[in-house]
């Protein structure tokens, strides 16, 4: 990993994403991220919208749904 990769946490336990990683993940201000443990490190995934979610779940059929009211 390069030095300009690299970041340091602040006391206010913040951290500066480096400009290079920002521009070439296309991340802006404001942005939400979500934060997975892999191992002994974090992943961090931005979060998507509502926008980008939209016709994720098409084809999805209620049919044989099976709700909690209907376990024995």
């Amino acid at each position: 990993m390069a030095k300009k990769d690299t970041a340091t946490l602040s006391s206010k336990f913040q951290i500066s994403i480096p400009k290079s990683i920002r521009a070439a993940r296309h991340w802006r201000a404001g942005q939400v991220f979500a934060f997975i443990p892999k191992g002994e490190g974090m992943m961090l995934v931005p979060a998507p919208t509502i926008e980008e979610l939209a016709g994720s779940a098409r084809g999805a059929s209620p049919a044989d749904y099976r709700d909690r009211t209907d376990r024995v």
